[in-house]
């Protein structure tokens, strides 16, 4: 995900809700990629920031960067969660930002069923249109081709 596809996808969070004040986001991956706990040049060190300062609370995971991700990010409006499904519990909506293995395999029901609006925001397009249409999930991406 380059710069301005880190931008966009703000963007169209942002635009989807309006005003973020008082929404919480459910947050998948971390790391700049999957396997890692490096940063430098992670999504999350840019769309995370946007999106505290537009007002939203964020529940954080990721497989291995979390201490990297809390020397980063701080503590204030995040809550670091111990899996990935803690992070939906209260969530408005699940952003996800890195494309881990783990994530892929989720049973998509269940993420509708905890999150409070059934909406997935993903900069990394993991899914196939047709499983989150099936498990009743809006699903806004980046840059996918529609027929």
């Amino acid at each position: 995900m380059n710069g301005e596809q880190k931008k966009v996808l703000f963007t169209k969070i942002r635009d989807y809700y309006g005003d973020l004040k008082g929404k919480t986001l459910a947050v998948w991956g971390l790391s700049f990629k999957p396997k890692t706990d490096d940063m430098r040049e992670a999504p999350s060190l840019t769309v995370l920031p946007l999106l505290s300062e537009a007002g939203a609370r964020l529940r954080l995971f990721d497989p291995v960067a979390m201490e990297n991700a809390r020397g980063l990010l701080g503590e204030k409006g995040i809550t670091y969660c111990d899996t990935s499904m803690e992070t939906l519990d209260g969530a408005d909506a699940l952003v996800i930002l890195t494309e881990w293995d783990e994530f892929r395999g989720v049973d998509l029901t269940a993420v509708k069923d905890r999150l409070k609006e059934p909406v997935i925001f993903d900069g990394r397009n993991i899914y196939p249109l047709e499983e989150v249409q099936e498990a009743g999930l809006t699903y806004i991406d980046i840059g996918r081709k529609r027929a």
